[in-house]
């Protein structure tokens, strides 16, 4: 596997500090750039081992830690595995914060996150890739959307809520996306049930955005995340090779 350097940074925005994960290949040379959307649990050894693969595939890959208004990581203290019987205590934990995450902020926010990419030494010039999971596949949305002409691909993984009946809902503005977007959904996820799916599809197509949805038969929710009793090896497998090509096709 190539070699990669990451390290913390720092992004300032409006509302204070927000920390972040950076990471490249370690060699010289500018590669092309990644947001990449963490899930509801946030910062720890699984997603930087993720971001890592990537930058090692030749991506210069930042993963923003987006609960910033409520401190610096790690804001909760998190097991070496997330197990079902902990699962309840670390939401109830998490939930206040995501749920200060509004639409707004979360647009404001990757403003900052893609500025902080395009001025990074190590980052090519031009549109970048977006990458999220769970949470994070509608934050990711919710950015292809708002910011149309600085991301060329978007894909999310076992995203949670991303076409609800609301008036807010991440899907709301498909008709600005000019990027190319690949979903692969859990067939056993409450967070998005068919109904959603389905009304995701619907107005992905009826907008004309280029994409691809899979549902991927037998996994959980969460099955890309190695700290969870969700995890799906195979499924994960797929979601590399799904992502890969998407972002080599693309930019």
């Amino acid at each position: 596997m190539t070699p990669v350097h990451g390290s913390t940074v720092d992004i300032r925005t409006p509302d204070g500090t927000a920390d972040a994960y950076l990471v490249h290949p370690d060699s010289a040379g500018r590669y092309p750039a990644v947001l990449f959307y963490m899930d509801a649990f946030g910062p720890r050894p699984a997603l930087t081992r993720m971001a890592d693969r990537l930058a090692a595939a030749g991506y210069t890959v930042l993963l923003p830690i987006v609960y910033h208004r409520s401190g610096r990581a790690p804001l909760v203290e998190m097991p070496d595995f997330i197990d079902p019987p902990r699962r309840p205590e670390i939401m109830a934990n998490l939930r206040p914060v995501m749920q200060s995450l509004t639409p707004e902020l979360t647009v404001r926010d990757a403003g900052f996150y893609l500025d902080r990419l395009a001025a990074d030494p190590h980052a090519a010039d031009g549109p970048v890739g977006v990458t999220g999971y769970c949470m994070g596949a509608a934050l990711a949305l919710r950015t292809v959307i708002a910011y149309p002409d600085r991301v060329a691909a978007m894909a999310g993984f076992h995203g949670a809520r991303l076409a609800t009946e609301e008036p807010d809902s991440p899907h709301i503005g498909a008709e600005r996306i000019t990027a190319e977007l690949y979903f692969g959904h859990s067939d056993q996820d409450r967070s998005l049930p068919p109904e959603q799916i389905d009304r995701l599809e619907r107005a992905l197509t009826d907008a004309g955005v280029r994409h691809r949805a899979e549902v991927y038969a037998g996994a959980r929710h969460g099955f890309t995340q190695s700290d969870t009793a969700m995890y799906d090896a195979e499924a994960t497998e797929r979601h590399w090779t799904a992502l890969l090509d998407l972002f080599g096709r693309t930019f």
